[in-house]
């Protein structure tokens, strides 16, 4: 493949999993699949019946529905159905009315919706919603990617039909990821026409704002709003390490906490977005960059966030945040490196790889802004050490001596190693607190 074509692949990639999505992205699928179910149904929605996978569950429990004020996939499959929009995708909820919304907990009060784990499904991602009216009845299921509607049925009668067996067959994405090095994107990032990447503007601006959200101190745990009152009081520095956890941290809590607006997403994971471009905002304005160099720097990093989390399954207990802020750090390193950008950037992947790595997912919920917080605090100490010469050595542990191989190795860890560690979270999750 000549290099132009080689980018123009990654510009598409990018194009597919940096997209806006109002709302945790598992309840969101359950949502739109069941709005997309109450479209094709023509009459108003009595019942709704949901399936998830077990990852989808877990993912789901938790995390507050924007516009809702309440967690979970009930209200996410409720506010679908009576009032979602089934036209915009991963922003399904953005126009929720307070008359929806409070007919959507009266139904969820009432038992009118229902939500099981479908455990004869081969898919780690899968979300069913089957909507009843008077007189019809709508099935709609989602596989493998959040918007991804495989199948309707109306009253018996198929109207779409694309499943697949779950992991037929290698993702052409995924194959053409597998084919890349970090040189290959360092080099995109910095020799592409910069024109191509003026769409990234808008991933800056829309978690940016969810940052500035998160800073009035009015969702989810507060931790942004909690560290700026503490650095305005003294007892945290005012320096670019802690203004990279706050301002990150903060638009997590903005969008765990049900705020209702977009967060950009990378790899289908709007933490995992906000984790990969906010702290590259926040270096980039302490160093006062270019425009340009913004967005290249944003470019490498939510390419190198994807080219990571390529190595993952869709869902597993392994926290995406880690791989998403290895791409933070490859922009950050880029900013402040005087030379020998790319050689700084393997550094600091090496040392994330034998730190923050093995940070359990226990599902989407308040807590993940602590994560974030964490895995974004180690990409910045990564990077600092990188740029001083220091990385863990391909001697220890999971670490390998090239990067590449160290994001190789922690995606067989997710996907081989932490299987069991899922169960068994997810077992804990549904049991915990009956005593």
């Amino acid at each position: 493949m000549d290099k132009r074509a080689m980018w123009n692949e990654m510009i598409g990639v990018i194009k597919q999993d940096v997209t806006p999505a109002t709302g945790c992205t598992e309840p969101i699928a359950l949502a739109y699949a069941a709005a997309t179910a109450a479209r094709e149904l023509g009459e108003p929605v009595r019942f709704v019946d949901g399936w998830v996978s077990a990852n989808l569950m877990k993912n789901g429990m938790g995390v507050t529905v924007p516009g809702t004020g309440m967690p979970g996939l009930y209200i996410a499959a409720a506010v679908g159905a009576l009032g979602g929009d089934a036209d915009a995708g991963l922003q399904v909820l953005k126009a929720l009315t307070p008359d929806v919304v409070a007919l959507g907990k009266q139904y969820v009060a009432d038992g009118k919706i229902t939500v099981s784990v479908r455990e004869d499904t081969p898919h780690v991602l899968y979300a069913e919603a089957v909507v009843y009216g008077e007189n019809h009845r709508v099935r709609v299921v989602i596989t493998d990617d959040h918007t991804n509607i495989v199948f309707i049925e109306k009253d018996g009668k198929v109207l779409r039909d694309q499943r697949v067996d779950g992991g037929s067959g290698e993702d052409p994405k995924i194959a053409f990821l597998h084919t890349l090095t970090l040189a290959d994107i360092v080099d995109f990032a910095e020799q592409v026409p910069i024109e191509d990447l003026a769409f990234l503007k808008e991933a800056e601006r829309l978690n940016d704002y969810l940052s500035q959200e998160g800073l009035t101190g009015k969702y989810g745990l507060k931790i942004g709003y909690t560290l700026q009152q503490l650095v305005e009081k003294g007892v945290l520095a005012d320096d670019l390490s802690h203004r990279i956890q706050i301002r990150t941290v903060a638009a997590s809590d903005a969008r765990m906490g049900g705020a209702a607006f977009p967060a950009m997403t990378n790899s289908g994971s709007g933490n995992q977005g906000i984790a990969a471009t906010e702290p590259v905002t926040v270096v980039a304005d302490f160093l006062g960059v270019t425009p340009e160099k913004r967005l290249r720097a944003l470019a490498l990093s939510s390419m190198v966030a994807i080219y990571a989390h390529g190595y993952l399954p869709k869902l597993s207990a392994f926290c995406a945040t880690v791989t998403a802020s290895m791409g933070a750090a490859a922009g950050m390193a880029w900013l402040l490196a005087d030379n020998e950008p790319l050689a700084v950037i393997e550094r600091a992947l090496a040392t994330m790889s034998g730190s923050i790595v093995g940070m359990v997912c226990d599902g989407a919920a308040n807590s993940c802004s602590m994560k974030v917080s964490a895995s974004v605090h180690a990409a910045y100490e990564a990077v600092l050490l990188a740029l001083s010469d220091v990385r863990v050595q391909g001697t220890d542990g999971l670490v390998a001596y090239s990067a590449e191989e160290c994001l190789k190795n922690v995606g067989l860890l997710a996907s081989q190693g932490m299987q069991q560690t899922d169960e068994e979270v997810l077992r804990i999750m549904l049991h915990k607190n009956k005593a």
